[in-house]
């Protein structure tokens, strides 16, 4: 249930992306979108199937995938934000829908790492330290609730308050590789709300 998700998840931000101006991507569009498709099926097909690859080399496809649609994202923003700072002729609604998209990629592809560095991910297999990256409030818990353990919707959930808080809010993050993560993502979503946003909105008024 946990990959269905993330594979419906994935598919959204996909989508967003391929509905974005083409000027407002980084080199051809479609080309990103259809490696993005490939890569997305290619991983939900291996893991279905139970197929003989390596979980490191499992965990590597994953990341290149997640690397790939994160890069993509923060592109689009580098260039609506130069656009805008140099005076641009795209329509505000198209501004505001590319506002909207870049918010909420990020949301999911954030997500995406963070169940990834802390496990299982989309490779659906646990590291063996198992060392903890963040810290969940049921994890304080243990004598209320037992066998707890995050799922794909409650990294998604972290990403969702990290964007729209720009810092952690009740799960902490305990290592300096999430702390550098959850930093981008928030620098990401500020300049999406504070520049973006209110120059599209400025336009459309």
């Amino acid at each position: 249930m946990e990959l269905f998700h993330a594979e419906l998840a994935i598919g959204i931000a996909i989508t967003l992306q391929a509905l974005v101006s083409s000027k407002l991507t980084l080199g051809p569009k479609f080309t990103m979108i259809i490696l993005e498709i490939i890569l997305a099926v290619g991983l939900l097909l291996v893991n279905l199937s139970n197929h003989a690859l390596s979980k490191p080399l499992k965990r590597f496809l994953a990341y290149v995938f997640i690397s790939i649609v994160t890069i993509a994202n923060i592109s689009s923003l580098v260039l609506v934000s130069r656009d805008l700072v140099l005076g641009t002729t795209l329509p505000g609604k198209t501004l505001l829908f590319t506002a909207v998209s870049i918010f909420l990629t990020n949301i999911i592809m954030f997500g995406l790492w963070y169940w990834e560095i802390d496990s299982p991910g989309l490779t659906g297999h646990f590291k063996e330290d198992a060392k903890a990256h963040f810290l969940f409030p049921q994890m304080e818990m243990k004598h209320i609730i037992s066998e707890w353990r995050p799922t794909f919707f409650d990294y998604l959930y972290v990403s969702v308050t990290n964007a729209s808080a720009f810092s952690p809010t009740d799960v902490l993050p305990l290592t300096h590789r999430v702390k550098a993560l959850m930093g981008t993502q928030s620098v990401v979503s500020l300049l999406t709300v504070a520049l973006v946003t209110a120059r599209a909105v400025n336009i459309l008024s």
